[in-house]
């Protein structure tokens, strides 16, 4: 299925603004196997972009999820890729069950209510700038606009298939990305920022674990050094895609469970999301499995990005990591990865941002862009907003100072 438009003319008086760059013409689709031929070379350098992880998208996305992948043109030339992803958090059970006060109570309601049918430009699965890549001959204010075009045809598709897109978003870019977006056609949306992308470095002079582990000053070693005692009779084993199928109920029981406890979430992973994972990326989908007496009590998986490691989902066994300090030792598990396989970072993502911290990675901010359809409501999105992504009080750590 796919759509070609040019909405130039069809919107001329509402959006007069573009008549100042003539946007670039797009083409959506929903299947890998119609992508144009010349999409993997234009998406190379983001994996999370590629045809290969758009198959994984295809096959097994969270149930309340459809995505969308546009093409930009210029003269039959394709010039740049794009992702876009629409969630019914209608369908959602739960939200999350952490956090069970007055104000979660509030934004579950707006979400039910004001707020359930989101588009996003971009990816909601991942944290980063994945939304779209670009040929270098490509004019980015032009990108931005007909991304902005692209967008309403979807509102039109999924308004077609009775889901009235509520809110369209565009989420996680740099401070200097998000100036692309400075323009007239974005004047209605409010200008967000949300919870830091957290990074780690790999210096280069490091070779082994233990130069990491002299480069923490004292306090920070002992912290490595104390997690990694309490993890004494854990294996931690390199799983195959054989072993992620035969184990596939319990690692989806443990992902759920550390899920369903955070405290917030807009989709949850299809039950075969890992092994559909494994077997089309290979070697590239890294998976690790944590045993105790030969009982998988946890795991964490990472994706090779070119010169980057992008953790992904994890899950484990609450009582068992909080005892044995599970998590924090798979944090230092996937420093030592990098370190081992010569990896320039190592992209933590956003949420606990404190004891990421405490390892060394480092808060990059990111920013994006919010508009509901309803104008009234869209008055009011800096309020709004507050409950849809509340803020995050944390203290940053140092370990190397």
């Amino acid at each position: 299925m796919l759509f070609r438009r040019d909405f130039f003319i069809l919107y001329f008086y509402r959006f007069r603004s573009l008549l100042l760059i003539t946007p670039y013409t797009f083409e959506i689709f929903s299947s890998a196997q119609n992508l144009p031929d010349a999409w993997d070379a234009l998406a190379r350098g983001n994996i999370f972009l590629s045809r290969k992880y758009i198959a994984v998208l295809e096959h097994s996305c969270p149930k309340n999820m459809q995505c969308r992948f546009i093409g930009l043109f210029e003269n039959n030339q394709l010039i740049g890729v794009a992702i876009a992803e629409f969630l019914d958090l209608n369908l959602l059970e739960s939200f999350g069950e952490r956090d069970q006060c007055l104000k979660t109570t509030v934004r579950n309601f707006v979400f039910r209510h004001f707020a359930s049918h989101v588009l996003f430009i971009g990816n909601n699965m991942l944290t980063g700038q994945h939304a779209f890549k670009l040929a270098s001959q490509a004019d980015s204010k032009r990108v931005t606009k007909t991304l902005y075009l692209a967008a309403e045809a979807l509102k039109i598709e999924f308004a077609q298939l009775g889901k009235k897109v509520h809110i369209v978003t565009y989420k996680d870019f740099d401070a200097k990305q998000i100036e692309l977006f400075d323009s007239e056609t974005f004047n209605g949306f409010y200008k967000f920022s949300t919870q830091p992308n957290m990074i780690f470095e790999v210096r280069e002079n490091w070779k082994t674990e233990e130069d990491y582990l002299a480069a923490l000053n004292k306090k920070y070693r002992d912290q490595y050094k104390r997690a990694r005692k309490k993890q004494n009779g854990i294996e931690k084993r390199r799983m195959s895609l054989d072993e992620v199928k035969a184990n596939e109920k319990k690692i989806y029981e443990l992902y759920f469970h550390v899920a369903k406890n955070a405290p917030f979430n807009t989709f949850f992973l299809a039950e075969k999301h890992f092994s559909t994972f494994k077997e089309i990326f290979g070697d590239d989908f890294l998976f690790y499995g944590y045993y105790l007496d030969e009982k998988l009590i946890g795991f964490n998986t990472m994706i090779v990005n070119g010169d980057s490691l992008d953790t992904y989902f994890l899950g484990y066994d609450d009582t068992v990591q909080r005892e044995k300090m599970l998590y924090l030792n798979m944090l230092y598990d996937m420093i030592a990865c990098a370190i081992h396989k010569d990896y320039r970072e190592v992209v933590f993502s956003r949420t606990a941002l404190e004891i990421k911290s405490s390892v060394g990675a480092v808060p990059i901010q990111t920013y994006g862009f919010i508009e509901h359809k309803n104008a009234l409501i869209n008055r009011c999105m800096s309020t709004l907003f507050g409950y849809l992504e509340p803020e995050v009080e944390w203290n940053p750590r140092n370990p190397f100072q």
